[in-house]
C-alpha cells in the first residue's frame, strides 16, 4: 500500500468518524459526573466504584451521539477501522492500575483513571491524523498527575473537572480539524 493509499484511508476515517467525537463528547459528561461524585461525603472507595459504575455509560452515551452527529462506527471498506476497537481495548490492560489504587490508594483513583484514560488517547493521533490527540494525551496525563499530588484527598474532585475541561477543548479541536478535513474531501 502507497503512502497516498494510506492518507487516504486515515482521512476517510477522520471524516466519517469524525474523529472519534461522539466518544470525545461521551466522555466529557461521564468525567462531569465523575466530578460531581468525587465532591460527595462518600468514602473515596466508595466514590471509586461508584467512578466505576458511572464510566458503564460511556458506551450508550457515544451511541446516542454518534446519532446526533451522524458519525460512522463501521466502515466496512477501511482496513484500518477495526485498529480503533483495538486502541480502545488496550486501555482495560491497564486496569489493573486502577485495581491497585481502588485497594491500596483510594485518594489516587480517579488521578490513576484520569492518567489512563488520558494517555490512551495518544495512538488516536496516528488513527486519524489529528495531532490534537497527542497534545492533549500529554497534558491530560501530565496535568492530572500535578493537580493529584498537589491537592488535598477533599479535593482531588478537580483532576475529574480538569479531565472534563480538557475533553471539552479536544472535542473542539476535532471539530475544527473534522471541519477542514471535511471541506477537503468535497
Amino acid at each position: 500500500m502507497s503512502k497516498e493509499e494510506m492518507e487516504k484511508l486515515h482521512l476517510e476515517l477522520s471524516v466519517k468518524a469524525k474523529n472519534g467525537l461522539d466518544f470525545i463528547l461521551a466522555a466529557t459528561l461521564v468525567w462531569l459526573i465523575i466530578a460531581f461524585i468525587w465532591t460527595q461525603g462518600y468514602s473515596s472507595y466508595n466514590k471509586s466504584v461508584l467512578t466505576f459504575i458511572v464510566g458503564g455509560v460511556m458506551l450508550p452515551l457515544a451511541f446516542l451521539f454518534s446519532k446526533i452527529l451522524k458519525t460512522e462506527w463501521t466502515i466496512n471498506s477501511n482496513p484500518l477501522q477495526p485498529l480503533g476497537i483495538w486502541l480502545n481495548v488496550a486501555q482495560l490492560f491497564y486496569f489493573p492500575f486502577l485495581v491497585f489504587a481502588l485497594i491500596m490508594q483510594p485518594d489516587y483513583f480517579v488521578m490513576v483513571y484520569v492518567i489512563i484514560t488520558g494517555a490512551h488517547f495518544f495512538p488516536y493521533a496516528w488513527y486519524f491524523k489529528a495531532i490534537p490527540y497527542a497534545i492533549m494525551a500529554g497534558v491530560i496525563s501530565i496535568g492530572a498527575l500535578l493537580i493529584g499530588l498537589t491537592v488535598t484527598p477533599g479535593s482531588v474532585y478537580l483532576v475529574a473537572l480538569f479531565m472534563s475541561a480538557c475533553l471539552l477543548i479536544l472535542a473542539t479541536w476535532l471539530y475544527i480539524l473534522y471541519r477542514q478535513r471535511s471541506q477537503q474531501v468535497q
